[in-house]
């Protein structure tokens, strides 16, 4: 799983091309949470490695200052969480049509074809991730 904590700050540093300071500053500024392990230790995840890396992208290549990084940072958590919400609530909403349509055709005398659904619904699939 990507959000499983692996690497120790060295490691995370270097895949990351930074300064092992660098990544406690962004953790001190609330940017990334490593876990702490023995309380002494940072142990970074995969997804800790790309949001370092997202950092970067936005500090280095867009000129982003650090406080801009935490609104940014903060908005695309808002983002992915309501991406993240809409698609719960969609698979709910096609788990209930289907309930329903099955039902319709299990107690009604109409004739319907049972050889394609009742209701075209397509997959919605919104991006998961988005890239700056």
């Amino acid at each position: 799983m990507s959000n499983d904590p692996v690497y120790p700050i060295s490691v995370a540093a270097r895949l990351c091309g930074a300064h092992p300071q660098t990544l406690r500053t962004y953790e001190r500024l609330g940017l990334v949470a490593p876990v702490r392990h023995n309380e002494k230790n940072r142990l970074y995840s995969e997804d800790d490695v790309q949001r370092i890396r997202q950092i970067q992208r936005l500090t280095q290549d867009l000129g982003v200052n650090l406080a801009g990084v935490e609104i940014i940072l903060n908005l695309l958590d808002q983002m992915e969480g309501m991406r993240s919400d809409l698609e719960g609530q969609m698979r709910d909403y096609v788990e209930d049509a289907q309930k329903r349509v099955n039902a319709l055709l299990k107690d009604s005398n109409m004739p319907i074809r049972r050889d394609e659904p009742l209701l075209p619904v397509r997959s919605i699939s919104p991006r998961t991730k988005i890239d700056i």
